[in-house]
């Protein structure tokens, strides 16, 4: 298949670049707490001899940042760092990795009175002076709240775009250009939608694609799949990663997916049209990350797909979630939502908060709220 890429701006980061003609760079993130040295160096390192290009690794506190100056001295792969809630931390890692990523929706949570736009600027300079790259993460659970206000709650497209949008040219405006934009949702038709009116607006700007909460395989990838053949195969996109639910040993198969996909796609094995909007169960869950505070989130994750078969043709979402950064927000839009914390887990019907309970206790709690849901939507005789 010939594939024209879209003719974005080239953004060196690290040893690679991506963007123009460059080849479509494969990434995963690191799932260890990062302040455990050995571990997230192990995890680093295990993509990227399975092919990563680049590997994100999440920053959380000043404990964080200066575990990464010794993980910097381990590894030589090519380093993402996710500034999470503390967009001040950049400056405290930027010496040490390739690329920053902030995400829009969460520079509110620090300095709140505090302008957007200076902190962006603050962020513009400190990767200029440290030769850093950058990343602007819009995703659609934790969208700027001024942004989502000035649309209808059901479209969750368009506060993303103007977010987009509005940070590109502000990075513009201060001269800084080496970046690149990712707009992921855990739905792959809004992944597709979302990244074709972005880059129909704005074609020089390299895309990161992913279907945020792909889930485990082979659904997660299935998923991924479905937007990336639409997106890549009209040129757009330039560095993607395949989310999966997996533990930890098993990271290195984001990688081993992502470079699949991108083969199938080059030599035409595609798979859609395929409409994954289907009125059939859909269990959606979070790839596993460093932000993940208990580790039983996985297995939770598999229980739920094992334990809901039984309702397998009913239309109904369930979203579990892994962290207390993106659950809340991102399970909002799921009939029945899990978002994890270190000892218990939050049980959600819509936007409503069901309760907290503990990781021995969710599983029936869950299909009790399951039964209830698919006797409501029952129709009556």
């Amino acid at each position: 298949m010939d594939i024209h890429r879209n003719p974005t701006r080239t953004v060196p980061i690290g040893s690679i670049s991506i963007g123009q003609d460059q080849p479509i760079a494969v990434q995963s993130m690191t799932a260890t707490h990062t302040q455990n040295i050995d571990a997230t160096v192990s995890q680093i390192n295990a993509p990227t001899e399975s092919g990563a290009d680049i590997v994100r690794v999440a920053v959380d506190s000043p404990q964080d940042a200066a575990a990464l100056k010794e993980i910097r001295r381990q590894t030589t792969a090519n380093l993402a760092i996710d500034l999470q809630e503390n967009y001040r931390l950049a400056e405290l890692v930027a010496p040490y990795v390739d690329k920053l990523r902030y995400n829009p929706g969460h520079l509110y949570h620090h300095e709140r009175n505090k302008p957007w736009r200076e902190k962006v600027q603050y962020l513009a300079s400190i990767a200029s002076d440290h030769d850093c790259a950058m990343r602007v993460g819009v995703n659609c659970g934790s969208v700027d709240p001024d942004k989502k206000s000035l649309y209808d709650a059901e479209d969750s497209i368009s506060p993303m775009l103007d977010s987009a949008w509005e940070h590109c040219e502000a990075l513009d405006a201060f001269e800084f250009t080496r970046y690149c934009v990712s707009l992921k949702d855990s739905d792959p038709q809004k992944v597709i939608e979302v990244n074709r009116r972005f880059a129909e607006r704005r074609p020089d700007i390299p895309l990161h694609l992913g279907v945020t909460e792909a889930g485990m395989p082979p659904d997660g990838i299935i998923k991924t799949r479905i937007a990336f053949e639409q997106l890549i195969s009209r040129g757009i996109g330039d560095t993607i990663r395949v989310s999966l639910t997996v533990s930890n040993d098993r990271k290195p198969e984001e990688i081993a997916a992502g470079r699949q996909i991108l083969a199938d796609i080059a030599e035409g094995r595609v798979r859609s049209v395929v409409d994954y909007g289907l009125d059939t169960l859909n269990i959606i869950s979070c790839p596993s990350c460093s932000r993940v505070e208990n580790e039983a989130f996985i297995e939770l994750a598999e229980q739920v797909k094992e334990i809901t078969r039984y309702a397998a043709d009913e239309s109904i979402t369930i979203a579990v979630m892994g962290c207390r950064v993106n659950g809340p927000g991102e399970t909002d839009d799921a009939d029945l939502g899990l978002w994890c914390g270190p000892h218990y887990v939050n049980l959600k019907r819509g936007t409503e908060a069901l309760g907290q309970f503990g990781y021995d206790e969710i599983l029936p709690r869950l299909k009790r709220e399951l039964d209830l849901l698919i006797a409501s939507q029952s129709p009556t005789i």
